[in-house]
């Protein structure tokens, strides 16, 4: 159902509040440079730290202004299921085309606790859900296995899958077949995961560089991984260097670079300062290339 290059939205902020007017500047720029889906409210946008009233507020935005022409991902996800329940049928109602369902974090709950919970979201809404899987934040696996039992119900579709792990990947494909969706969600690990079988990525790096993270995802989904390979290895410097320091403050810090949006963000978060200020800069500087002109901003 989902594939291609979707970019995890920064929600960009000003004087304390989310600044509509860019925001709605950073949707018409992302479809602009051919991005093929929009993923708002997810960790790259801050939404730990956003209100309810702000999530909606960002979702019904991006659902507007896209007007259909990309499919949107809203992160409604929870470490509380009846929160994550509040939040989708929120999303839904506000046009969303699917849900993002972060792993819980923090509780660590069960596979068999994992099954539930995500089967109770499910069975709220009429979504498609995508999971997402990233233990380095959550500190909770969801294993092929669960994946395996959750894609049995009609309305998850996929996972984002940011373990790092081409095994659990591989497994994910064998035991769920064709049709269930892997995004990745790692850039640096977008080539790899769609050789196994993947779909395409929730992009971090499509922030600053949408036109050659979709171009890349469309070759491969193409077959054509010789081309595949050459924009990887094209996009690999810029890739690290936005996870320099914890995701997005890299990413956020480059996009006010790029004058999409300014770099103000909230607490805990602080700006990109330094020594990684300056790394950062320096590869924007060598990768210039690959980002958008002045005049495409």
């Amino acid at each position: 159902m989902f594939s291609g290059a979707f970019t995890a939205l920064v929600t960009p902020f000003r004087n304390g509040e989310v600044d509509v007017e860019a925001l709605e500047g950073l949707v018409e720029f992302q479809i602009g440079q051919g991005i093929h889906g929009l993923v708002p409210c997810g960790t790259t946008g801050e939404t730990p730290s956003m209100s309810e009233a702000e999530d909606r507020l960002v979702i019904g935005t991006v659902v507007r202004v896209a007007n259909g022409r990309v499919p949107v991902i809203a992160g409604t996800g929870s470490n509380s299921t009846h929160m994550a329940i509040k939040y989708t049928r929120m999303a839904e109602e506000e046009g969303a085309d699917g849900s993002l369902q972060v792993a819980p974090y923090y509780t660590k709950p069960t596979q068999e606790g994992l099954y539930r919970h995500f089967t109770a979201i499910a069975e709220s809404t009429g979504l498609p859900i995508v999971l997402y899987n990233i233990p380095g934040r959550t500190s909770v696996n969801i294993s092929a296995e669960t994946t395996a039992r959750l894609a049995e119900i009609p309305n998850i579709v996929g996972t984002k899958e940011a373990t790092h792990s081409m095994d659990l990947a591989s497994d994910i494909r064998r035991l769920c077949g064709e049709e269930f969706d892997i995004l990745s969600g790692d850039d640096s690990l977008t080539l790899p995961l769609m050789s196994l079988g993947g779909r395409g990525v929730i992009s971090v790096a499509g922030n600053v560089a949408p036109a050659v993270v979709s171009d890349m995802v469309s070759v491969l989904l193409a077959g054509n991984f010789e081309r595949g390979r050459e924009l990887h290895y094209d996009l690999l410097p810029l890739c690290r260097a936005l996870f320099v320091e914890t995701n997005p403050i890299p990413v956020k810090t480059a996009a006010s670079i790029l004058g999409l949006c300014s770099d103000e963000m909230r607490l805990p978060m602080i700006p990109l300062a330094g020594e990684n200020l300056d790394h950062l800069r320096r590869v924007m500087e060598e990768t210039n290339h690959l980002l958008p002109t002045p005049e495409e901003v």
